[in-house]
């Protein structure tokens, strides 16, 4: 079918101060954003795709507060006082398990989705500080491998890149069933990022758009995931650590479900998770939030017996280390950042702000990963951009930031007279509304009293 593109004509917006003179009112359901989203799909008859996550607002970690110790409890002295940030994860089945030491891990970002020299940038900012970052989909680059002590090997549907060598040499391989910016969805990277490099390691045509299965081939449900699972034990004999990663949808039959077919470790992604490119109203529309999505996880291996024997990982909108530690205090023992770790790179920099203006964008708005046109050089094939970032440079911007992220969490935890991070517990938090505390579980601040508890 052909779509005409109609011509727009440019709307007389009246300024702000003159809508409240004349008594205006807009609004609530067809809000100006939401009648520019109508006024676009009328004139391109196609649906809307971009990067970064969902933006609406829901319930988030900002909904929490600490109990910080007082007289009840008795809190840990930072100068003199020992609190830990280490972890362990894959330790279940696999014989070289990953030893962190912070629970801050870099979630999977593809090359093709960002550019060589970010992926180094993140190898080398993980690396630093001791942690982890993830290949994403597309396979890996010698650049990432080279620069990363810890690199976990993403297992896609698309199986772009994947090759045994490869799986070898990861420390631990992650089998992606869903994104939390789009679970049930499929990955996009459209032509433009299709460059001779990205097309070569994908087995793909040059400049033609891509969508990833948003299913594996080989496998329809949990006792086949179980088969794959065990394949890739004998592919790494027995060493490496296999993750199951899945969008926050149904968190608690899901987990229960990777734990059943062996995952050492499982991974949660909120809907407030990054994406490169997908369609707007699956960003917006599909999953749950970070928050609800935690204890249903907690409470599946609680029930079957395996609550931090398999490691639990957090992602979806992890910004500050009170994310961190919140995170941790519901019952994760590790968290994932991509959006935030884009940023420490230098995404959406002020200093490119008239590049962002000549995109129809802004510094802080830019979320049109999918174009290929960043100016930071983060989420581009395109080479003059990609320069722009320096990958020693950026590493060590990212490094600063996870040290920060590490140092705000053990403040949080020795306040709360904690020696380990993972000593938080869902009895030092309360939250702020009733939504938050419901989906929490933890009680409303100021009362005992949890929505919905028996």
């Amino acid at each position: 079918m052909t779509v005409t593109s109609l011509p727009q004509e440019s709307p007389a917006v009246l300024p702000a101060q003159h809508t409240e003179e004349l008594g205006l009112r807009e609004s609530a359901t067809f809000d100006r954003a939401t009648i520019a989203d109508i006024q676009r799909a009328a004139a391109t008859g196609v649906y809307d795709i971009r990067g970064w996550g969902a933006k609406r607002k829901v319930p988030h970690f900002d909904d929490l507060l600490f109990l910080g110790a007082s007289m009840s409890r008795y809190p840990l002295e930072g100068y003199r006082e020992k609190c830990d940030t280490d972890v362990i994860l894959g330790d279940r089945h696999a014989s070289r398990p990953l030893h962190l030491q912070t629970p801050v891990t870099i979630a999977g970002m593809s090359f093709g989705a960002l550019s060589a020299n970010a992926k180094e940038a993140l190898g080398r900012g993980a690396s630093e500080v001791g942690t982890s970052t993830t290949t994403g989909d597309g396979g890996m680059t010698p650049e990432e491998r080279g620069q990363s002590k810890h690199l976990v090997y993403q297992y896609l549907p698309s199986r772009y890149g994947m090759n045994p060598d490869d799986l070898r040499k990861a420390d631990a391989i992650e089998i992606v069933l869903g994104q939390g910016a789009k679970p049930g969805g499929g990955g996009m990277l459209l032509g433009q990022k299709i460059t001779e490099r990205v097309a070569g390691m994908r087995t793909l045509p040059v400049g033609i758009d891509q969508r990833s299965a948003s299913r594996h081939p080989d496998w329809t449900g949990p006792d086949d995931l179980e088969i794959k699972i065990g394949e890739l034990r004998e592919i790494t004999d027995w060493k490496t650590p296999i993750y199951v990663k899945i969008g926050a949808s149904r968190p608690y039959y899901d987990t229960a479900l990777a734990v059943k077919a062996g995952a050492d470790v499982v991974v949660v992604d909120g809907m407030q998770g990054g994406t490169a490119a997908t369609q707007q109203v699956f960003i917006e529309n599909v999953g749950i939030p970070t928050l609800a999505a935690i204890p249903q996880a907690v409470q599946a291996l609680q029930e079957l017996g395996v609550h931090r024997k398999v490691q639990l990982i957090v992602s979806g909108g992890i910004r500050t280390g009170a994310d961190v530690a919140k995170a941790m205090a519901l019952g994760a023992d590790a968290v994932a950042i991509g959006t935030a770790a884009l940023i420490a790179l230098g995404d959406n920099d002020p200093r490119y702000a008239a590049e962002y203006a000549a995109l129809g964008s802004a510094a802080g708005f830019y979320d049109d990963f999918q174009d290929g046109r960043d100016p930071a050089g983060i989420t581009t094939q395109d080479p003059e951009l990609s320069s722009r970032l320096d990958p020693v440079a950026g590493g060590r911007r990212l490094a600063n930031y996870l040290r920060v992220l590490t140092m705000e969490a053990q403040t949080i935890a020795r306040a709360c007279g904690k020696s380990h991070l993972h000593n938080l517990e869902p009895e030092d938090l309360v939250a702020l509304t009733i939504e938050a505390s419901a989906m929490a579980r933890v009680p409303l601040a100021g009362t005992s009293w949890i929505p919905g508890a028996k």
